[in-house]
C-alpha cells in the first residue's frame, strides 16, 4: 500500500493528515508546535500518526509540507547577512528602493526605512554592462571584480546575491559571477536574479533575491535536518515543500529558491479548501483559516484561489508569486486586554501561543483569550482532541472575569465581547478580499476550518451574508489536507515589454513556446511525464505609461486582441475606469503542474436526516444575551442527510463546530457540514 502524508506547521499546533492513495481513507492528529525548532514536532507526530494508523516507515511515498520556517526567518529578523553584487554605479539600489510610503501622509514623517537585508558595506560593485538590448556594452573585468570580493570575506557574509544591469536580458556576467564566488568564496551559496527573477525593474529584482539569499542557509539547514530525521526513520517518502502559490516544490528546489517559501503556511488551507470546494459543488469560496495564533482570509473564484504577484511579510514584499492571503493577528490564543488609557477591550494580535497558551489549556496562562471566552460560553466543551486534551473551565472563569471586573460587565457579557471583537477583526479581513477587490460576498460559500474556525464560521457567515458556511471534515488539520493534495509546480518568465501594436500572435507564441520547453523540462527532471504535465500561461498587462500591471490568465487559443480585450474589462473591474491608449505585454509566465494526487474523497453513510445517534447530551450556551439549550453531537456518528438544529455544538477530534440559534448545519454525501439560516 502507498500513502502521503501532509503536514502543516502553525504556531500552536502542528496538523498531520495521511491519506491512502488507493482508497482516500484518511488517519489525522494534531500535537503542539516546538517553535524553537519545529522539526521536532513534525518529526515526532508523523511518528505518532503513523504508529497509530498501523503504517509503516516504508509505506510512505510522499512527505508533503507546509512550513513557516522562511517566514519566521524574516519576521524574527533571524537571516543571514548576505554580500550584495551589482553594476558599478549602482551600489545603492536597496537604499533608494521606491518612493512608496505605506499608510498615510503622515507615514512620511512617522514610517521607520526598513534597513535594507544586504548593508551597504557588504554591497560590492562589479565593472561590467549589459545594454537594454542584452548586447555586452562593457566586459566583465574580473580581476577588479576579485578585488572586490575580499571586502565580502572580511564582512563575514553567509550568502551571497548578484543582481546586474539587464541581465535579464543576456545572463552571461552574472553566470560567470557565479563561477568566480565559488573559486574566491567557496561554500557560501549564491543566488543569481536571472535564476531567482529574470524580469524588469532591477529594484524589485534585487530585493527578491536579496530575500532569497537571506533566507537560504535558515530554510537549507531545515530542509537538511527533516531529510535526515526522515532517513533514521526508515523512510524513503519523496520530501517536498508548499510554495507560496500552492504548489509544491521539491526539497532540492527549495534549499536554492527559497524566497518561494515565504507564505507556504497560509497556502495550505487554501490548497484544502480547493479541494473541498470541488467535492462539495461550491466554485465560488471565502476561505476563513482561523488557528491559535492567527487568522488567513482567502478567495476561490471558479475553484481557483487568486494569485498575486507579490509575497508580503511585514514590511517586506518581493516579486514572488503567491496566493492571495491576507493576515490577521486573531486566533484561540488571541490575548484580550483593557488598556489602561482607553477603557476599550481589545483582542489580540498578541497570542498565548502554544507555550504557555490560554488558561483553559493548564500549562500557566492566566490571561483572557479568545479560546477561554468560547470556554464560558459554552462553546467549548472541556474535552479536546478526542478526549487527550481537557480544558481547564475555573481558570478560563478566573482569566475572562479579569475583563469583567476591568469593564463593569457580567462574565458572560464580558466573553461575548471578546467573541465579537475577534470576529469583527476577521470580517475586515474577509471584506479585504472580497468587497475590496469587486466581489460580493454574498455570491459565496464560507468555509471554515483551522482550529478555531468552525467555532466562528457560522457568526461570519452571518456578517458577510456568505451561505452556506462549509464546515469540512476535519478542519482543524485542512491546512495538512491540502499540503497532501496538491501538485509539484514549476514556473517560469520572461520580460516581453512590448505594445499590442507592436506585436503579434505568431511573437507572443514563441516566447510562450520557448518558456514551456523549460518548465516541461524542468518538471520531466523531477518525474513527471509530459502527458501528466498541466500547463497554465499569463500575462501582465498594463496601460502604456502604467507603473503597474494586472495579471491574466491566457487559456489556449487567445489572441493577442482577445487578451487586450480581457485587460480592459478587468481593469475596469477592478478600478471602475479604463485608459484609451494602448495595452502593452509587460511579462509572459508559464505554470507547469504535475500530476494530480490520485485521492478520492470518501463518502459517508446516508442517514435518514435525524442526527439522534450522534446526539451526545443536553447542553447550555450563552447565546443572543441569554442562556440557550442546546445540544452537543459527535460528528463521527453523523450520517449524510442528518440536519442538526442549532444551537447545537459538532465536536470532533481536531476541532469544534458552532450552529447558532436559528440555522441549522446539514451534512453532504462527503461529511461536509453546510449551515444556513433555519
Amino acid at each position: 500500500m502507498s500513502y502521503r502524508l501532509g503536514v502543516d506547521v502553525g504556531g500552536t499546533f502542528t496538523d498531520l493528515l495521511v491519506i491512502d492513495e488507493a482508497t482516500g481513507r484518511t488517519f489525522r492528529d494534531k500535537v503542539p508546535s516546538t517553535p524553537h525548532d519545529p522539526s521536532q514536532a513534525v518529526i515526532a507526530g508523523a511518528r505518532q500518526l503513523c504508529d497509530k494508523a498501523g503504517i509503516t516507515p516504508g509505506e510512505l511515498s510522499l512527505f508533503l509540507h507546509g512550513t513557516t520556517v522562511a517566514t519566521n526567518a524574516v519576521l524574527e529578523h533571524k537571516i543571514a547577512r548576505v554580500g550584495l553584487i551589482v553594476t558599478e554605479g549602482y551600489r545603492h539600489i536597496l537604499q533608494i528602493a521606491r518612493s512608496l510610503v505605506p499608510g498615510g501622509l503622515a507615514a512620511w514623517i512617522v514610517w521607520p526605512k526598513p534597513t535594507p537585508m544586504a548593508p551597504l558595506e557588504a554591497t560590492i560593485e562589479a565593472p561590467e554592462r549589459i545594454g537594454a538590448d542584452g548586447v555586452v556594452v562593457r566586459a566583465l573585468d574580473e580581476a577588479t571584480l576579485r578585488l572586490n570580493l575580499k571586502r565580502l570575506a572580511e564582512e563575514k557574509v553567509e550568502a551571497i546575491t548578484v543582481c546586474l544591469i539587464n541581465s535579464y536580458r543576456n545572463d552571461v556576467h552574472e553566470r560567470r559571477i557565479a563561477e568566480i564566488c565559488a573559486e574566491e568564496l567557496p561554500g557560501l551559496p549564491v543566488s543569481l536574479s536571472v535564476d531567482i527573477l529574470p524580469e524588469m525593474q532591477e529594484y524589485e529584482r534585487a530585493l527578491t533575491t536579496v530575500a532569497n539569499s537571506a533566507v537560504r542557509p535558515t530554510v537549507s539547514r531545515y530542509v537538511g535536518n527533516l531529510e535526515t530525521e526522515l532517513a533514521n526513520w526508515g523512510t524513503s517518502a519523496k520530501l517536498s515543500l508548499l510554495r507560496s502559490d500552492g504548489g509544491l516544490m521539491t526539497a532540492a528546489k527549495s534549499r536554492t529558491a527559497p524566497v518561494n517559501l515565504l507564505m507556504s503556511g497560509p497556502a495550505g488551507g487554501v490548497a484544502g479548501a480547493v479541494w473541498i470546494a470541488k467535492n462539495s459543488g461550491h466554485a465560488n469560496v471565502l476561505t476563513l483559516d482561523m488557528g491559535g495564533t492567527s487568522t488567513d482570509v482567502a478567495l476561490i473564484e471558479d475553484f481557483l484561489p487568486r494569485l498575486r504577484r507579490e509575497t508580503s511579510v511585514g514590511h517586506l514584499t518581493v516579486r514572488a508569486s503567491s496566493l492571495d492571503v491576507k493576515t490577521v493577528g486573531a486566533g484561540g490564543g488571541s490575548i484580550a486586554t483593557v488598556p489602561e488609557l482607553t477603557k476599550a477591550l481589545r483582542v489580540g494580535p498578541q497570542s498565548a501561543g502554544a507555550v504557555p497558551g490560554p488558561a483553559a489549556y493548564g500549562r500557566g496562562g492566566e490571561l483572557p483569550t479568545v479560546t477561554d471566552a468560547n470556554v464560558v460560553l459554552g462553546y467549548l466543551p472541556e474535552n479536546l482532541l478526542g478526549g487527550s486534551f481537557k480544558l481547564d473551565r475555573e481558570a478560563s472563569t478566573r482569566a475572562v472575569q479579569t475583563i469583567a471586573d476591568a469593564l463593569g460587565l457580567s462574565l458572560m457579557e464580558a466573553a461575548a465581547g471578546i467573541i465579537a471583537i475577534v470576529n469583527e477583526t476577521m470580517y475586515g479581513a474577509l471584506r479585504l478580499v472580497s468587497v475590496a477587490q469587486g466581489y460580493d460576498p454574498r455570491d459565496f460559500a464560507l468555509m471554515a476550518f483551522g482550529g478555531a474556525g468552525p467555532l466562528h464560521g457560522n457568526a461570519m457567515g452571518v456578517l458577510m451574508g456568505s451561505w452556506p458556511v462549509i464546515i469540512p471534515p476535519s478542519p482543524g488539520v485542512l491546512c495538512a489536507y491540502g499540503d497532501a493534495t496538491t501538485r509539484l509546480r514549476v514556473d517560469a518568465q520572461r520580460s516581453f515589454n512590448k505594445l499590442v501594436t507592436q506585436t503579434d500572435d505568431a511573437e507572443v507564441g514563441a516566447v510562450i513556446d520557448e518558456i514551456i520547453a523549460q518548465v516541461g523540462a524542468e518538471l520531466a527532471a523531477e518525474g513527471v511525464a509530459r502527458e501528466d504535465q498541466e500547463l497554465r500561461v499569463e500575462i501582465d498587462i498594463r496601460y502604456a505609461g502604467q507603473a503597474f500591471e494586472v495579471p491574466l490568465y491566457s487559456p489556449p487559443g487567445s489572441t493577442v486582441a482577445s487578451l487586450a480585450e480581457r485587460f480592459d474589462a478587468e481593469h475596469k473591474r477592478l478600478f471602475t475606469f479604463n485608459l484609451s491608449v494602448p495595452q502593452e505585454l509587460v511579462n509572459i509566465r508559464v505554470v507547469a503542474l504535475g500530476k494530480a494526487a490520485n485521492v478520492a474523497a470518501e463518502r459517508i453513510p446516508t442517514g435518514d436526516g435525524n442526527p439522534a445517534a450522534a446526539r451526545v447530551r443536553d447542553h447550555d450556551m450563552w447565546m443572543d444575551g441569554r442562556s440557550q439549550a442546546g445540544a452537543i453531537y459527535d460528528r463521527s456518528k453523523l450520517r449524510a442527510g442528518d440536519i442538526v438544529p442549532g444551537p447545537a455544538i459538532v465536536t470532533e477530534m481536531d476541532s469544534t463546530t458552532l450552529v447558532l440559534a436559528g440555522h441549522v448545519a446539514r451534512v453532504d454525501d462527503f461529511g461536509n457540514l453546510l449551515i444556513t439560516p433555519a
